[in-house]
């Protein structure tokens, strides 16, 4: 299956019960991917959606300069430059963790800005959406920007990821998006398993 050349993020306010229940939700073109996240809303652990909402949705919505949506809010961003090829893997869940591995095999001299993203895969028609969505369930961000001390060659990854209650091992998938020091998406890559 091709990697994605885009992404479209939508970050839905933890308050909105009804925006996740939205069929007016954008949806993704051809070669995007849609990711979805919950943002802490402020009725804190009363939110409809709170159980599901993630301060890593805020620390995103920063780093693309947007405001934290009162309801809903989607953002679109297209890879750019040469594409660069990042390798993910994703073992089998074990005790409420899954391996997954994340490789650069020629990363240059470039400071790098990667998200590693573990995703649920809810088909339209699951916990009341009308659309499909990749729902964010935990996010690792490595540390990719330092020059000294790197060995050269490669920049890889290898960790457990948390499961998070209520997430169905099954439908968990790994999404990486890649970004160069001008902030430019250069890579858009995920996992699919049978």
């Amino acid at each position: 299956m091709p990697q994605p050349q885009a992404v479209l993020e939508r970050f839905t306010n933890a308050d909105c019960a009804e925006c996740w229940r939205d069929p007016a939700t954008p949806k993704p073109g051809a070669n995007t991917i849609a990711l979805d996240w919950v943002v802490p809303g402020r009725k804190g652990g009363d939110a409809p959606l709170s159980v599901v909402a993630m301060d890593e949705a805020l620390e995103r919505l920063d780093m693309l300069g947007k405001p934290v949506p009162e309801r809903s809010a989607a953002v679109g961003s297209v890879r750019a430059g040469d594409p660069v090829p990042l390798r993910l893997a994703q073992g089998a869940a074990f005790n409420d963790y899954v391996g997954i591995t994340m490789e650069l095999k020629d990363p240059g001299r470039e400071p790098w800005r990667a998200w590693l993203l573990l995703v649920e895969v809810l088909p339209a028609g699951t916990e009341g959406s009308p659309v499909a969505r990749y729902l964010v369930r935990n996010v690792f961000r490595p540390d990719w920007s330092k020059l000294v001390g790197r060995a050269p060659g490669q920049l890889a990854e290898a960790r457990a990821m948390q499961i998070h209650e209520g997430a169905r091992p099954e439908r968990l998938r790994l999404v990486a998006v890649l970004l160069d020091s001008r902030g430019r998406i250069r890579s858009i890559s995920r996992t699919e398993c049978p």
